[in-house]
């Protein structure tokens, strides 16, 4: 089977000009590629755009009239801190050289970014864009877990937790994928971080759904969207910025990162057509929220697949994930008692890990895809690509109860009383409100 191993190779040739001087391996010269500078930072801006102010709509627009300013401000706020914090020690951690740790985790010598200049290059890019570009995918990671326990917890928790959980979660499990351990020695198919990213954040969210509890008022009154524009205008930026999430992944301007963002398009509508038409046919009328959660739905499943997969295997990955995530926001968190308020685990938990199970099979090259590394058989690569996202389930389930209960602690417990719950927690969090009322 021809091999589709550029991007894991473009990735390993980074690490090894990251690290060679520490192993006194001779680097071989690399020249910056403008284009792929340019491109890349072009990717990086849309990876915040999807972030800020995407993501913050998006799921503001779920809240209600009461909470819509607290969800916006925990998104802002925990995607500011993160960056700073990834910075400071994460980058270090996650993408050098950890020495005998250096299978789960990097080193200290780029702490607060000592150590880089701006000669450094990571494969053909400056490493400052480097160090950009996933700053952001730290940055947006944990801000997708916000959206699971939404109106009901205080906010210097959700601060504190997500300060613990990229330290002791998001930066090992991001060195042991990306940055030169063992699951990226491993070379599992996971193209943009469908283990490290969706499924890591589903996960937290489940396990955040369940230690904080239910809304008050969960499923007896109903709780719905306040403001579907605001909805719809985040997610139409998340589809936006997705593009460079997925196709920045490539580090180069070519023909091979125009068909990860072409197979990222064509996910995201079919999830959005397949849900469409799944209500019309259920509810006889297809609902906006409808589309745009199948819309999100293809664009999480097709993360791991995009640099695998042809344009026809990426439409038919999005026919697939709608009916599957479906079933898990109507049916499964029904049965489970589940109030993941904007139904983090349901999309990005349950989409990531069908997208990374399928992923080898739409890769197989009578199906339109890549192929795999060369040598190894689909059955080899689907043991694989299973092992390393059961990795990642147990240590993200793991690593989030730790994260809770240390922030439960600090906190004197994550939940908001029952009165701040029941005036909102835009004024009994901020003392401000998203909406003024006008006489």
């Amino acid at each position: 089977m021809k091999s589709v191993s550029l991007r894991w190779k473009v990735l390993a040739g980074a690490c090894c000009l990251l690290f060679a001087q520490h192993a006194g391996a001779a680097v071989p010269t690399v020249v910056m590629s403008g284009a792929d500078t340019a491109f890349v930072f072009t990717c990086s801006l849309a990876v915040l755009l999807m972030t800020l102010p995407g993501l913050a709509l998006y799921y503001g627009g779920l809240a209600q009239t009461k909470n819509v300013l607290s969800v916006l401000m925990q998104v802002f706020s925990v995607a500011a801190l993160m960056s700073l914090l990834f910075a400071i020690y994460g980058y270090s951690l996650a993408f050098s050289d950890g020495g005998g740790l250096q299978t789960f985790i990097g080193g200290i010598d780029k702490l607060f970014l000592r150590n880089i200049t701006t000669d450094s290059l990571v494969g053909t890019l400056p490493e400052y864009l480097y160090v950009l570009f996933m700053m952001l995918f730290a940055a947006i990671t944990p801000c997708l877990i916000a959206g699971s326990f939404a109106e009901r917890i205080k906010f210097s928790a959700v601060m504190i937790f997500m300060a613990i959980w990229l330290t002791i979660d998001y930066i090992p499990l991001a060195h042991m994928a990306w940055g030169g351990g063992w699951i990226l020695n491993w070379t599992d198919q996971d193209f943009a971080g469908g283990n490290v990213v969706h499924v890591n954040a589903g996960i937290a969210a489940l396990i955040g759904a369940l230690l904080i509890g239910p809304r008050r008022g969960f499923g007896h009154a109903i709780l719905p969207p306040h403001n579907m524009t605001m909805t719809l205008t985040g997610g139409c930026l998340l589809w936006v910025g997705w593009f460079g999430f997925c196709g920045g992944c490539a580090l180069a301007a070519n023909g091979y990162s125009m068909l990860v963002v072409l197979n990222t398009m064509l996910a995201s509508c079919a999830g959005a057509i397949c849900w469409l038409l799944i209500e019309w046919k259920l509810q006889r009328k297809p609902s906006l929220l409808g589309a745009i959660t199948g819309a999100i739905a293809g664009l999480v499943a097709i993360t791991p697949a995009c640099g695998y997969v042809g344009p026809m295997g990426a439409i038919a990955l999005g026919f697939i994930i709608s009916p599957i995530c479906m079933y898990a926001v109507i049916r499964l968190k029904a049965r489970m008692k589940l109030d993941d308020a904007f139904d983090v685990f349901a999309i990005h938990g349950i989409g990531g890990i069908v997208g990374g199970v399928l992923t080898p099979v739409f890769a197989l090259p009578w199906l339109g895809g890549q192929g795999f590394i060369e040598g190894r058989s689909f059955i080899e690569q689907l043991g694989v690509n299973v092992a390393s996202m059961l990795f990642c389930i147990v240590w993200a389930a793991v690593a989030s109860g730790i994260a809770y209960k240390a922030a439960a602690l600090l906190c004197g417990g994550l939940r908001v009383d029952d009165e701040q719950e029941i005036d909102g927690l835009d004024l009994s969090s901020h003392g401000e409100v998203g909406y003024r009322t006008v006489n």
